[in-house]
């Protein structure tokens, strides 16, 4: 992964996985000479790996928010990180909650983290996480690198965040988990890339009824939250991105449902180059 390109490391929405579906949310990318992990979801080491890239080789993560499905495995993946040699801090820049997680983490892990520092001579794991709040404007900086970040919409949590990312040459828009809000489309303008949530409304109903505890609540809060794939294809086609593609895929992985869907919906709207996400996708930002 050493030229600029971008990775869809798990694209289904929500935390929880079933035989065929995809794995929860991260994204890997290249960009500026720089290794950037985009949330944490389930699955997210060994995803890291299968893209040929060494935990210890990650430079940057960056987490939307505080849904179990963009930051669950963030501690494992750090944990593992240092028993495969990572000794330097890795900056890590997410809403305020994340430094209580990071904390509970280590304190459930206490006896393995003390036991390989006293039993192996390994550093610290504490450091290792260079917790940083995240906060709208520009929260990264370094060379041609540049990162801005846009609180979204994703009612009930307020700290939620969409990122731009580029290195002068090209410009990487992720929206995070959201609804259409003030503001989005100026942020979106001209990205050589989109990477969007998508969800298929008439497809709501069937993952509420395959739960053991149907709520409606839950129903109310996806519809709220999430943007429709064909308004993710009326924003792609008015804002003048040069590709799209989908990730966070409500419903995922359910019988009846196909790429095909995603495809006709998305395509009312844009006829642009268009990228189904899929677990370990990669695209290249040439």
């Amino acid at each position: 992964m050493d030229e600029p390109c971008i990775a869809l490391l798990g694209v289904k929405g929500g935390p929880a996985i079933r035989p065929g579906s995809n794995m929860p949310t991260s994204i890997l990318l290249r960009l500026g000479g720089r290794t950037i992990l985009v949330d944490a979801g389930l699955g997210v080491t060994r995803a890291v790996c299968d893209q040929g890239v060494a935990l210890t080789g990650i430079d940057l993560i960056l987490v939307t928010h505080l849904h179990s499905d963009h930051y669950l495995e963030l501690g494992p993946l750090l944990h593992t990180a240092w028993t495969a040699g990572l000794t330097r801090p890795v900056p890590i820049l997410g809403p305020p909650g994340l430094r209580q997680y990071w904390e509970r983490f280590l304190d459930a892990m206490a006896f393995d983290i003390d036991l390989r520092i006293a039993d192996e001579g390994r550093v610290p794991l504490a450091p290792v996480a260079d917790l940083r709040e995240m906060a709208e404007g520009e929260v990264w900086r370094d060379g041609p690198l540049r990162i801005e970040a846009i609180l979204n919409a994703h009612p009930p949590i307020e700290e939620s965040y969409a990122l731009r990312l580029w290195d002068g040459a090209r410009r990487v828009v992720l929206s995070g988990d959201t609804a259409p809000f003030a503001g989005w489309d100026a942020f979106v303008a001209g990205a050589d890339l989109l990477v969007h949530e998508a969800m298929l409304t008439r497809g709501v109903d069937a993952v509420i009824a395959g739960l053991a505890h149907p709520d409606p609540r839950l129903k109310a809060h996806i519809l709220r939250a999430h943007t429709p794939a064909e308004e993710v294809g009326a924003l792609a086609a008015r804002t003048g991105v040069k590709a799209l593609a989908l990730n966070h895929f409500v419903p995922d992985g359910l019988p009846g449902i196909t790429e095909d869907d995603w495809v006709a919906a998305v395509r009312q709207h844009w006829d642009g180059p268009l990228h189904i996400g899929r677990d370990g996708l990669r695209l290249p930002l040439g």
